[in-house]
């Protein structure tokens, strides 16, 4: 029997770390977790236009600290910074906390699976050949030096009558190994007939954690 494991969760205690930093009380814990979906949902929906990588939500004092990844950080700022305070007005007003947006760069996007897919799901959309937007996003992806890449693409492809899905890859990824950087995503194309499912894996390099010398106490 297979135990599918997402690749981010497998690897948190180790050398991955959660995507909301607060801590609660049990009563409360319901509420913070509603209001980090709901801003996630925002985000999304507001800028649906543009590569968004990871995005980190913290807590402090009544204040809540977004901090958005992106490919392009000038789309979400604007020319005087109109977008970010609209965008800030909009999650201040649903979750009712005073936001702030912290907008930071993905200095290299071809590593990232967020925007790896998210470049994939939009050429689909525009009807550009799922295996030439897969398989360049592959050559892209392994110029930048990542070890591994891997594209699952799942559905009706082609207009068949049949769903089925196929696998895109260069190389294994060594998904057991704890040590390995992966970054993971799914992603979906809404073309004009069906819903067209991803799956992105990039394996970028090995993470050691150092080890702790007891003259260092």
């Amino acid at each position: 029997m297979w135990h599918k494991v997402s690749p981010i969760a497998f690897r948190i205690p180790y050398i991955k770390t959660w995507k909301s930093s607060w801590f609660s009380e049990k009563d409360s814990y319901k509420d913070f977790l509603k209001n980090d979906v709901t801003v996630r949902d925002i985000l999304k929906k507001e800028l649906n236009w543009i590569p968004l990588g990871d995005i980190l939500i913290s807590r402090d004092d009544g204040w809540l600290n977004v901090d958005v990844y992106t490919s392009k950080a000038a789309l979400i700022l604007g020319k005087t910074w109109e977008n970010k305070e609209k965008i800030e007005g909009i999650v201040t007003k649903k979750v009712w906390l005073k936001t702030i947006l912290n907008v930071k760069e993905v200095k290299k996007p071809d590593l990232n699976a967020k925007i790896v897919a998210f470049s994939i799901s939009n050429q689909i959309e525009k009807r550009m050949p799922y295996k030439r937007a897969i398989k360049q996003a592959l050559l892209k992806t392994m110029e930048k030096w990542a070890k591994w890449i891997k594209i699952k693409v799942t559905w009706r492809l082609n207009w068949a009558e049949i769903a089925r899905n196929e696998t895109f890859k260069e190389w294994n990824i060594p998904l057991q190994s704890i040590r390995a950087d992966i970054d993971y995503c799914t992603a979906r194309a809404e073309t004009v007939y069906w819903t067209i499912w991803l799956k992105v894996w990039i394996y970028k390099w090995d993470i050691f954690k150092k080890k702790i010398n007891k003259l260092d106490f």
